[in-house]
């Protein structure tokens, strides 16, 4: 099972997007809370931040230079 995110991911579900790379992928939020509220969302499925290892730090730091 996918999730809404994946299916953003693999152009299942249409968003704007406002940034792609090989790593993540950044869309306008479609109910946003800010003026500018983008999501910035990993490729590689991260489920939660206290779940991730070592192997994950350079995508971590990757989505905050994204953001």
């Amino acid at each position: 099972m996918s999730t809404i995110f994946e299916k953003i991911i693999n152009r299942e579900i249409p968003s704007e997007i406002l940034h792609e790379d090989e790593v993540c992928i950044a869309i306008k939020d479609v109910n946003p809370q800010a003026p500018v509220h983008a999501l910035v969302i990993p490729k590689k499925m991260i489920t939660r931040i206290a779940n991730a290892d070592q192997e994950d730090a350079g995508t971590i730091g990757h989505l905050l230079l994204v953001a």
